[in-house]
């Protein structure tokens, strides 16, 4: 591979596979890279780290955004430079219905363009939405390796920490979930024909009905049962690149 390093994130600028799970923590991305054969880690620039290896055949690349939109879709437009052209997000997020429990997965059919980004690129009524191929072949995974979970639309809010706004914009709406990158996701890879798809790992949940501090202490993301969701989650997200190039093979 020929490395010439993209302005921004430092990932090579040319030659990264064509299949890609964006990941937020730099940690993350090593931990989904270990699951691939002959990985091999090919930049590391502030919160931007990016691995290159193989799924059971499939050459990948696995790379981290760090948090917030800003940020995330700068590598997303980078990666897509270098090559990319299947972008999976895989992140968590925070449960806004009942029914969705720590550890399950939500798989995303589209996002709530609240990321504090793509606002500053087009009009508002410009949809994030994910491919269908890209969720199908998620719910797929997901249900092969035994995975709880849930397909919806998220909550993509550039804002973590609450503040004086309550979260009650979207109440009734029926939203899964909530989380801070993956409109930037979608929007990227509508603008360029490009494939994105995303599933999250519930961490805690946001619905303030939902929210039992006694119960839970508090949010923390750092508990077995996520860790768990996690692991598999990794696991789902390689397996549906997979499905996807094997659908691709199919239809040549």
């Amino acid at each position: 591979m020929t490395h010439h390093p993209a302005p921004v994130t430092r990932i090579p600028g040319i030659g990264l596979p064509p299949r890609a799970v964006v990941v937020g923590d730099p940690a993350r991305a090593a931990a989904v890279a270990a699951l691939l054969d002959g990985a091999e880690e090919v930049s590391h620039h502030r919160e931007y780290r990016a691995f290159t290896g193989s799924w059971k055949g499939v050459p990948v690349v696995v790379a981290s955004h760090g948090v917030g939109a800003p940020g995330a879709i700068l590598l997303f437009q980078e990666l897509a430079d270098a090559g990319v052209d299947t972008f999976l997000r895989f992140g968590t997020a925070g449960a806004m219905r009942p029914g969705i429990r720590d550890g399950d997965l939500v798989i995303a059919e589209a996002a709530v363009r609240d990321d504090g980004v793509t606002q500053q690129l087009l009009p508002p009524e410009y949809p994030a939405v994910a491919a269908p191929e890209a969720v199908l072949a998620l719910q797929r995974a997901a249900r092969e390796q035994g995975a709880a979970h849930h397909r919806g639309f998220v909550w993509t809010r550039a804002a973590f920490q609450p503040g004086l706004i309550p979260l009650t914009s979207y109440d009734g709406a029926g939203l899964a979930a909530i989380e801070m990158e993956l409109s930037a996701l979608y929007v990227t890879a509508s603008l360029r024909g490009l494939r994105a798809g995303g599933v999250l790992v519930i961490d805690g949940v946001n619905a303030d009905e939902l929210v039992d501090e006694a119960a839970t202490g508090g949010y923390d993301p750092h508990r077995e049962i996520v860790a768990a969701g996690v692991a598999r989650g990794g696991v789902v997200s390689l397996e549906a690149l997979r499905l996807l190039a094997e659908i691709e093979e199919g239809a040549q």
